[in-house]
C-alpha cells in the first residue's frame, strides 16, 4: 500500500495524524508531510482512517 498527499490540497486539519499517528507526520504548522515508501501492513488500517478522515481529500491510497 501507498500513500499520496496532494500538499496543495492540505489545510492542515492534521485528521489524518490524528487518525493516523503513526502513519502521517505533520510539519511545524500542522500540515501533513510527504509520505515516501510502503505502508507497512501493521499500519494499514490507520494510513486509511486518516486519509478518509481528511476533509480536503488530499490523501490517495493506492493498494
Amino acid at each position: 500500500m501507498k500513500i499520496h498527499i496532494d500538499t496543495a490540497k492540505c489545510a492542515g486539519h492534521a485528521q489524518c495524524a490524528a487518525n493516523g499517528p503513526d502513519v502521517y507526520e505533520l510539519d511545524d504548522v500542522g500540515y501533513a508531510l510527504p509520505f515516501d515508501g510502503e505502508v507497512p501492513p501493521h499500519l494499514e488500517q490507520q494510513a486509511r482512517l486518516g486519509a478518509d478522515a481528511c476533509p480536503e481529500r488530499a490523501i490517495t491510497i493506492e493498494d
